[in-house]
């Protein structure tokens, strides 16, 4: 089971990790056994955290372009609220 460790810059949840160092502790025909259901739920897990990461990505994309849009509707009003003020005073 060694031979599908994460790297050291891709962290898999504890519980996980337990669960690998248990079944590396088994004989290894039960090892055999277990490696593919095993690797299904690492890879699974690696691509949820992906699926999660590009999720939070795109929410603070979200939320930076709504602070653009909220900036420029309020520029959008000043300048509105400056062109009456002035078709007001002619």
């Amino acid at each position: 089971m060694s031979n599908r460790m994460p790297e050291a810059k891709e962290q898999l949840p504890n519980d996980l990790m337990d669960l690998i160092h248990a079944i590396d502790k088994l004989p290894m025909e039960m090892q055999a056994q277990l490696r593919v259901p095993l690797e299904r739920v690492v890879d699974y897990t690696r691509r949820r955290r992906k699926i999660l990461d590009l999720i939070q990505e795109a929410l603070g994309q979200l939320r930076l372009d709504m602070k653009y849009l909220m900036f420029d509707l309020e520029a959008t009003k000043r300048e509105r609220d400056a062109y009456k003020q002035s078709l007001d005073g002619e």
